[in-house]
C-alpha cells in the first residue's frame, strides 16, 4: 500500500479565522485563554480535512501563532536578550515582541529582523545567533499539539524545521563567527524533542530541511552526517523532508544518511527521481511530492501515476506520495468559492483538494481500480483538457505584440546622469527629500466603503465619491506634515497586486483564496489563467485627481510585472517569462498614460525581483536577464524629466547589486531599518549611481521612531551613500498602520530631514 501524508497544511483557517482571533487578542478585545481556544480549535478542524481526506498521516507541529521558524527558536531558547523579561510567565507574548516589538504585555523593544521564506511570498522571523550561544528546550508546543492530535484520534506525524536548516536561515549579532560551532549544543535539544516525541508513540516525524536544495557549502553538506548520526539513536522513524528544488551533487550524501525516509519534490525537479530510485537503500521509504503545493492547478492524475510507474515497482509499500511542500503556500478550501464560473473551477485544486488528489493517488498507486478511483481519474484527464483547448487561455493579439519587444523599448532616451540634471531642475527637491512608499492607513471605513460597494449595496458615484474624500484627507496630512513628495494613499486599491489583476485580462479572482504572507498578514493572490491584456487606464483617473488636490509633486504609483507575477498564482503551461512579458507591455502603456496626464514622478513597485531569483546560482543569470527586461519595458516609454522609482523590500543584494543597478530606476526605496542599513554595504561597495531611500523606520511594527533612532540611521546611511543621493523615507507601505502613529512617526522623519539639510 503507498502510504499518504500531508508534508503541512495552512494554520490561517478557511475564512482568516487565525487572523482574526490573534489581532483581536492584539487589540485587547480576545484573552489568552479564548486565543488558545480559537487555536485548537482550528487544529483540529485542519486535522480533520487531511484525515477526511484519506490522508493516512496527519502533519502536527505546523501550526504557528505567527511563523513557525519562530516556533523553533522558541522551542530552542534562542530568545534575544532584550525580550527575555516575562519569558516565563507568557511566552505568546514573547513571541509576539519578537515578531513584531510589541504584545499585550511586556516591554516593546525592536522586533526580530524578518524575510523571505526561499523563493515563496511567505516571510518567516529570522533567528538571532551570537558567538557562543546556548540552547535549551524552552517551548513544547511541538510535542503538546502531537499529544493533543493522538488524543483526538488522529495519526500523527511531527513536523520539525531541522537544526542545520534552522541555523543555516540565522542571522549572526556582533562578532563574526562559523555558526557550525552552535550545531553540537543545537542538536542536543533536538534530540531531546525527538524523545519526547518517542513518549507519545508517534512512529514518524519529518524533519525538513530545505537548504539541501541549495548551493551548501562543502562543511555544511558533511555536517549533516555527523548531525543524523546522532539524532538516529532516539526511538523514532525520521523522514527527511527536502522541497522546492532537486537535491543534485547533495544526492549521494542524503540517500546515505541514517533516516528512514526522504522526501523530495518532483514538482520542481522531476528529473530526480530515477536518480533517486537508483541510488536509495532497500530499507528506505521515498515520499514523493507530486501534487504541486505552491500552485492552485489541479493535477495531472494520469500523467503522474505513469511518472512513478518505476517507483510503485521497484519500492512496494517503501513508496509514499505527498504535495511537493507544505500546503501552506495554498488557499485552504475551494469549495466555499461560489464567483468562480463552473469552467475555471473545475481547473482548480486548493489544500483541502490537493489532500484529495494525494489520498487518490495513494490508492491508485496501492492498485485500486475502483469505478470510484476511475471516475477521478477520467475527471482529471478531462480538465487537462479543457485547459489546453479552451479559447479563454490563448489571445493571438497578445502574442503578437510579445514577438514584437525589441531591445529598443527597453532603453531610456538618456544615460541616467542626463536624466538626473533634468529631473533636478524640473523638480526642484531640497536635500534628503521625503516621502512614503505609496499606501497609507486602509480604516475601517475605506473596507466598510469598498465591501458595501463589492456587494452592490452602495452605487459606484457614491463609492467613487467616498474614496475621493479618503484621497483628500490624506493629502491633506501629507501637507501638514511638510512631506516633499506626496501619494495619494491607495484607498481605493485591495492590496498592491489583486487591484491590478482585476482590470487586466487574463485573471480570475477568489473569495475566500488567502494565504499567509507573514504572521497575521494574509493576502489573496490573483490566478493568472491566460494570456493577459490592458484594455483600459488602471489608475490615472485616481492619479489625476490627487494631483489636482494640491502644489507638491504627486507619484503615480503601479505595481512591477514580475511582483505582480510573482504575487499571483501563475499559468504552469507557459513560461513565466511569457506572462512577465505580457504584463510589462501592459503596465508600460498605463506608464505612458501617466506620464501625458502630467504625473511627473512614477513608481513601479518591484518587492519581488530578489525572491524570484532560482535558489541555484546557475539558474539566476537566466532569470534575471528576463526579470530586469521586464522591468525596463514598463519603465522606458517616458521622457528623461519623468522620474521613475522602484522599491524593494527584504531583500539581500550583494549578490545581485548589478541587476539592481541595470534596472535602471532613477530612485530605488529599500528596506533597511531592521538590518540597521547594513543592506547598503552592496550599493557602496558597487558605487551605485542612482539615487536611494533607505527606509528608516520599520513599518510592520506598531512601535513609533524616535527621532534619535531615525537620525542615526541617515548618518549611517550618509557614510555610505553621498547625501545629494539620498531620499528619507519609512521601509514599506503604511495600509496596515493606524493613523495616530503613522502621522507621530512621519512627524518625527521629517523633522529629522530637516535638522538634517541644515547640518549638510
Amino acid at each position: 500500500m503507498a502510504t499518504s501524508h500531508c508534508v503541512g497544511f495552512p494554520r490561517i483557517g478557511r475564512y482568516r479565522e487565525l487572523k482574526k482571533a490573534t489581532e483581536a487578542y492584539w487589540r485587547g478585545d480576545l484573552d489568552q485563554s479564548a486565543l488558545m481556544a480559537e487555536g485548537s480549535r482550528l487544529r483540529s478542524m485542519h486535522w480533520r480535512m487531511q484525515q477526511d481526506a484519506g490522508m493516512d498521516w496527519v502533519a502536527t507541529g505546523d501550526f504557528a501563532w505567527y511563523d513557525q521558524m519562530l516556533n523553533h527558536s522558541m522551542m530552542l531558547g534562542a530568545i534575544p536578550q532584550r525580550f527575555e523579561d516575562g519569558i516565563e510567565d507568557n511566552q505568546l507574548d514573547t513571541q509576539f515582541r519578537m515578531a513584531r516589538g510589541r504584545a499585550p504585555s511586556g516591554q516593546a523593544t525592536a522586533a526580530c529582523e524578518m524575510t523571505k521564506w526561499f523563493d515563496t511570498n511567505y516571510h518567516y522571523i529570522v533567528p538571532e545567533l551570537h558567538k557562543g550561544q546556548t540552547f535549551q528546550l524552552t517551548s513544547r508546543a511541538v510535542i503538546e499539539e502531537t499529544a493533543e492530535a493522538q488524543e483526538q484520534g488522529f495519526n500523527a506525524k511531527p513536523v520539525l524545521i531541522g537544526p542545520l536548516t534552522w541555523l543555516w536561515l540565522g542571522k549572526i549579532k556582533g562578532e563574526h563567527f562559523n555558526r557550525l560551532e552552535l550545531l553540537d549544543d543545537l542538536v542536543v535539544v533536538y534530540g531531546q524533542v525527538l524523545s519526547e516525541l518517542a513518549k507519545t508513540s508517534v512512529q514518524w516525524v519529518q524533519i525538513d530541511e530545505p537548504i539541501l536544495v541549495l548551493d551548501l557549502p562543502q562543511p555544511w553538506l558533511q555536517a549533516f552526517e555527523s548531525v543524523y548520526n546522532r539524532l538516529q539513536t532516539h526511538d523514532i522513524k525520521i523522514m527527511l523532508a527536502t522541497y522546492f528544488g532537486g537535491l543534485q551533487e547533495a544526492t549521494t550524501t542524503v540517500v546515505n544518511l541514517p533516516v528512514e525516509g526522504l522526501h523530495i519534490d518532483l514538482v520542481r525537479a522531476p528529473e530526480q527521481l530515477m536518480s533517486e530510485l537508483d541510488r536509495l537503500p532497500a530499507y528506505k521509504t521515498l515520499s514523493v511530492g507530486v501534487i504541486d503545493g505552491r500552485n492552485i492547478w489541479r493535477s495531472d492524475l494520469s500523467g503522474i501515476l505513469e511518472q512513478l510507474k518505476p517507483a510503485r515497482e521497484k519500492l512496494g509499500e517503501r513508496l509514499w506520495v505527498s504535495s511537493s511542500c507544505s500546503l501552506l503556500h495554498v488557499p485552504v478550501d475551494l469549495s466555499s468559492e461560489e464567483r468562480l464560473d463552473d469552467e475555471i473551477k473545475s481547473w482548480l485544486a486548493f489544500a483541502v483538494e490537493k489532500c484529495d488528489e494525494i489520498a487518490v493517488l495513494g490508492r491508485a498507486l496501492s492498485g485500486d481500480n475502483s469505478d470510484k478511483i476511475r471516475t477521478l481519474f477520467a475527471l482529471s484527464d478531462a480538465v487537462a483538457c479543457s485547459r489546453k483547448t479552451s479559447r479563454r487561455v490563448h489571445r493571438k493579439e497578445v502574442a503578437q505584440k510579445v514577438n514584437a519587444i525589441s531591445p529598443r523599448l527597453m532603453q531610456r532616451h538618456s544615460p541616467y546622469a542626463v536624466r538626473q540634471k533634468l529631473q533636478r531642475e524640473k523638480l526642484k527637491l531640497p536635500l534628503f527629500p521625503t516621502t512614503t512608499i505609496g499606501s497609507f492607513p486602509q480604516t475601517t471605513e475605506i473596507r466598510r466603503q469598498r465591501g458595501l460597494y463589492r456587494k452592490k449595496q452602495l452605487g459606484r458615484q457614491a463609492y467613487l465619491e467616498s474614496m475621493q474624500q479618503e484621497i483628500q484627507a490624506t493629502i491633506k496630512r501629507q501637507e501638514t506634515l511638510g512631506l516633499d513628495v506626496l501619494v495619494h494613499g491607495e484607498a481605493e486599491r485591495n492590496d498592491m497586486v489583486e487591484y491590478f489583476g482585476e482590470q487586466l485580462e487574463g485573471f480570475v479572482f477568489t473569495e475566500y483564496g488567502w494565504v499567509q504572507s507573514y504572521g497575521s498578514r494574509c493576502v489573496k493572490p490573483p490566478i493568472i489563467y491566460g494570456d493577459i491584456c490592458r484594455p483600459e487606464p488602471m489608475t490615472v483617473s485616481w492619479s489625476v485627481f490627487a494631483q489636482q488636490q494640491t502644489r507638491k509633486i504627486m507619484k503615480g504609483m503601479l505595481t512591477g510585472p514580475v511582483t505582480i507575477l510573482c504575487w499571483s498564482f501563475p499559468r504552469d503551461d507557459v513560461p513565466k517569462r511569457t506572462s512577465c512579458e505580457q504584463l510589462a507591455l501592459a503596465l508600460r502603456k498605463e506608464v505612458t498614460d501617466l506620464e501625458q496626464a502630467g504625473i511627473q514622478v512614477i513608481q513601479i513597485d518591484e518587492p519581488a525581483i530578489r525572491e524570484g531569483l532560482p535558489l541555484r546560482k546557475e539558474d539566476w543569470p537566466e532569470y534575471l536577464d528576463w526579470a530586469v527586461n521586464c522591468f525596463r519595458l514598463a519603465a522606458s516609454g517616458v521622457k528623461d524629466d519623468t522620474q521613475i522609482h522602484t522599491h524593494m523590500c527584504y531583500s539581500e543584494f550583494n549578490d545581485i547589486i548589478e541587476y539592481i543597478a541595470a534596472m535602471d530606476a532613477d530612485v530605488i526605496t529599500i528596506e533597511t531599518s531592521r538590518s540597521d542599513m547594513e543592506l547598503l554595504d552592496a550599493f557602496e561597495e558597487f558605487e551605485y549611481p542612482n539615487e536611494i531611500g533607505p527606509g528608516v523606520y520599520d513599518i510592520h511594527s506598531p512601535n513609533v521612531p524616535e527621532r534619535e533612532w531615525i537620525k542615526q540611521l541617515i548618518q549611517k546611511a550618509a557614510e555610505k551613500i553621498p547625501p545629494e543621493r539620498l531620499w528619507i523615507n519609512p521601509d514599506c507601505g503604511l495600509k496596515t498602520r493606524d493613523w495616530p502613529e503613522v502621522e507621530e512617526a512621519l512627524t518625527n522623519m521629517v523633522q529629522v530631514a530637516r535638522e538634517l539639510r541644515a547640518e549638510y
